[in-house]
């Protein structure tokens, strides 16, 4: 004989006529629901035999201890800062922060965020960039609706083709502020490394530092841009291209720190002099980039805080309409940069 299938609370919602995430809120007591409508969300709940798994029920109302946080590269120091400041507030709060990895694949990224919201944590946050394809957005969007159909609270880092509460880093000013350094010191002959034009992140930064170069009467065509992996060994890889394919350039920027540690790394093996024959300038401002040798010359972002601003949203009540944070950024300037020779 075949086992009758549990009943779920989509079932109680579908017989009511209406969503999940209202049938949610009905049976949890929680606010945005008429006390009408509640009561005869839970008359359907009594009559199918419908009994709320606890645990769901704690979701709905925002009260798991526990965060799920997303990251692209848990070795990146950018992440590892967000995260200190996802668990710094999650400390405070008594939650629990759970750190999953994608390595920038988007399809890992859903999977992720489906596991986290099957082992029913509270909240969930995505840090880092997203992929400039409508495919990959749509899966991603449906995930977390599903996710927070059931109370799930979300916020996102550094997205913004999201409707969820978001944090924004400074990406497309904090470009034209080190393109406008770089160019101001003199150099003409700039090469830029960067991870796939797919990511948001660099999709952004891409476009501030070519309407800085634009702005200085440069052709931004004229400037290579290499794109490798978003990562140490892909600022190497990359600067060893730029070595070999565009030998007259003066000045390189990475697109994030990362890179631009592998970028220092290449032309040091390649007996390059940084500054005096390139200047290298990094982004994000990570911890080690001032211990580096030469210091590196970078945007510093509040990486720390954007987790922490993150992770806060979900603990507000959720809004009508997705928040937006902003952050602010500041240009570094260290031993790796200076004037071209002449």
């Amino acid at each position: 004989m075949r086992a009758q299938r549990a009943l779920r609370l989509q079932d109680v919602a579908e017989r009511a006529g209406v969503s999940l995430a209202t049938a949610s809120r009905a049976l949890s007591g929680r606010d945005g629901v008429s006390s009408g409508l509640a009561e005869r969300v839970r008359e359907v709940a009594r009559e199918m035999g419908y009994v709320a798994n606890p645990h769901a029920r704690s979701l709905a109302g925002g009260s798991t201890p526990s965060v799920g946080l997303v990251v692209h590269e848990i070795s990146d120091p950018y992440f590892a800062e967000i995260a200190t400041g996802v668990m710094r507030i999650g400390d405070r709060e008594g939650l629990t922060v759970q750190v999953c990895h994608t390595g920038r694949d988007p399809d890992r990224e859903v999977a992720q965020i489906r596991a986290l919201a099957a082992n029913r944590v509270g909240r969930i946050i995505i840090a880092g960039s997203g992929f400039v394809d409508a495919a990959f957005q749509r899966e991603t969007r449906r995930a977390l609706d599903d996710y927070r159909a059931t109370g799930g609270r979300v916020a996102v880092i550094g997205r913004h083709h999201l409707s969820a509460d978001a944090v924004l880093p400074d990406n497309r000013d904090g470009a034209r502020s080190v393109v406008d350094h770089l160019l101001t010191l003199g150099h003409r002959r700039l090469a830029i490394v960067a991870g796939s034009r797919l990511l948001t992140t660099v999709a952004d930064r891409l476009a501030g530092a070519m309407e800085t170069l634009t702005e200085h009467g440069l052709d931004p065509s004229s400037v290579p841009v290499i794109e490798a992996e978003f990562t140490r060994r892909g600022g190497k890889e990359a600067a060893r291209r730029v070595l070999d394919e565009h030998p007259d350039v003066t000045a390189i920027l990475a697109l994030n720190d990362d890179m631009a540690i592998g970028v220092l790394s290449s032309l040091r093996a390649a007996g390059v002099d940084v500054p005096g024959d390139v200047s290298v300038a990094g982004f994000d401002d990570i911890g080690v980039a001032q211990d580096l040798a030469p210091s590196l010359t970078t945007v510093r972002l509040p990486m720390t805080t954007l987790g922490e601003i993150a992770l806060s949203l979900t603990l507000q009540e959720p809004a009508a309409r997705a928040r937006r944070r902003t952050t602010g950024h500041e240009l570094v300037v260290r031993d790796s940069t200076g004037a071209p020779r002449s």
